[in-house]
């Protein structure tokens, strides 16, 4: 057998080191994407967070190209409405409270880019439902600046995970990275063995 490719996270996020962590997975570089990841004007929260990974492994695998480059993007949507990555506090107000009470869907897209040029994906949703929270709990979790940057408003894997009534769906793709498909993709071309 061939030796087995470099493999580049196309990601700024230390979650997705994190998470490939827990599988055992050391990526050989971690090279952020520089694409423009505004929405396009009716583009729903899936079909957004399906084109951005992609998006995001061509532009990584034209930096790399004898590399295997693993992308991903999570988006944070309610109904057709795509919630930003809170980079103020009024935003992440704002998301807070529309998510209050009420379910909302994370989707992330996973995409691997292949030396050979191949390109694989998936589109992993899992539905979330938050309860009903307070003034004084939105302003609680507002002051540890955990929402910073974060799709949504909020990081479930820290005390926002408190506020979780019910979830369907990858727990880790929540975080921001699918463990079950990433590792279905590895596997799937022979960079992973069981």
């Amino acid at each position: 057998m061939s030796e087995r490719p470099r493999l580049v996270l196309a990601s700024a996020s230390p979650r997705r080191v994190d998470l490939l962590a827990r599988l055992g997975i050391t990526p050989d570089a971690v090279i952020p994407a520089d694409i423009d990841e505004t929405p396009k004007k009716a583009e729903l929260p899936r079909q957004l967070a399906g084109r951005l990974s992609q998006e995001k492994a061509r532009a990584v695998a034209a930096q790399a190209p004898d590399a295997l480059v693993l992308a991903a993007d999570t988006v944070v949507g309610v109904g057709r409405r795509i919630l930003p990555k809170a980079e103020t506090e009024q935003q992440a107000r704002d998301c807070l409270a529309l998510i209050s009470g009420r379910r909302h869907r994370v989707y992330t897209g996973v995409a691997l880019a292949t030396p050979q040029g191949k390109l694989m994906t998936r589109l992993v949703e899992t539905q979330v439902t938050f309860q009903r929270l307070t003034q004084q709990q939105i302003d609680a979790y507002i002051a540890t600046g955990e929402w910073q940057g974060k799709a949504g408003g909020y990081a479930i894997q820290q005390r926002a995970e408190a506020f979780v009534r019910f979830l369907s769906g990858s727990s880790s793709n929540v975080v921001g990275l699918p463990l079950f498909e990433t590792t279905q993709l590895l596997r799937g071309i022979g960079w992973l063995t069981p």
